[in-house]
């Protein structure tokens, strides 16, 4: 898999190793899902992502001199925008480890430092993280429990059939470019929602 340096859509400010061909996810695996070796999201930038950059570059008292993690943090778009906002201190975790590492290679080519970490802090950033019935209810019981540690909740998404919206409330949304291998379509509406 051949990445190239690019400027994210969205946040051209900040650059991201990716995927520089018209391929879908599942093209790089052979058509097929491997549950002992995920996919590797960490190749796109998804569009929740971008839109919690976008956000947080646009809004930076949201995370300046906090403590902020991004859960699940495929490339690192959002840990990354967290970092150049002025948070105090920016952790990531991911469930594939080839995640981090890429969150970390994106970060180093951004200047920015961020380190992989428990998914706690005063703020939680969490990007596309409703996209499957197996995945979203573990990805609200996450946010849910650090929203009741107090910590301010930020969720990216792009109308994914298993987000809770009940148990959020819309700050915005953007018309977000996404590659239509990916997608199916060339732009996709993303809201930026804090947990209630």
């Amino acid at each position: 898999m051949h990445l190239t340096l690019l400027p994210v859509p969205l946040a051209p400010e900040i650059s991201l190793h990716l995927l520089d061909e018209p391929v879908g996810l599942f093209d790089l695996t052979g058509g097929e899902f491997h549950s002992d070796e995920p996919p590797p999201f960490w190749a796109f930038v998804w569009a929740g992502g971008q839109a919690l950059a976008r956000y947080v570059l646009d809004h930076p008292e949201v995370v300046a001199g906090k403590r902020v993690h991004d859960l699940a943090t495929g490339s690192g778009v959002a840990a990354i925008a967290a970092a150049r906002a002025g948070a105090a201190d920016v952790s990531v975790s991911d469930v594939d480890p080839a995640a981090v590492a890429a969150a970390m290679r994106n970060a180093a080519a951004n200047g920015v430092e961020i380190a992989e970490g428990e998914p706690a802090g005063d703020v939680i950033l969490a990007g596309d993280v409703f996209y499957s019935p197996t995945v979203a209810p573990q990805m609200t019981s996450r946010l849910r429990n650090a929203r009741r540690e107090s910590a301010d909740v930020l969720v990216g998404d792009p109308g994914r059939g298993y987000f809770p919206e009940r148990l959020f409330q819309q700050l915005t949304a953007y018309v977000v470019p996404v590659p239509a291998a990916l997608e199916e379509t060339g732009s996709l509406s993303t809201g930026v929602w804090r947990m209630r």
